[in-house]
């Protein structure tokens, strides 16, 4: 019955974030801007501020659709004549593998 300031221990290993992200397999590794935005062909794209800062790997799969990774998740799909993204089902769920 402490407090966890009572407790607490600050962790021995410093944070160094991410390591620098690399696509090898998409057309283009683009930034997301402060605001949660990346600007593909002069064209504003909203994601989210979640991602601000970090490296994405973006990969045409069609005639201006593009398909937007980060890590080894695939997030959605760019149509850059709706300016919007297509998220998939929940990336980040957990994998249910078949029988």
């Amino acid at each position: 019955m402490k407090c966890p300031a009572e407790i607490y221990t600050p962790a021995i290993r410093p944070y160094r974030g991410l390591p620098e992200l690399a696509y090898p397999f998409h057309d283009h590794t683009i930034h997301v801007t402060h605001c949660g935005r990346i600007c593909l062909h002069r064209k504003k794209i909203n994601l989210s501020t979640v991602f601000a800062g970090q490296a994405l790997g973006i990969k045409e799969v069609e005639e201006g659709i593009w398909l937007v990774s980060f890590m080894e998740y695939d997030l959605g799909y760019i149509d850059l004549e709706e300016k919007t993204l297509q998220p998939l089902d929940n990336p980040f769920g957990p994998k249910v593998l078949p029988m």
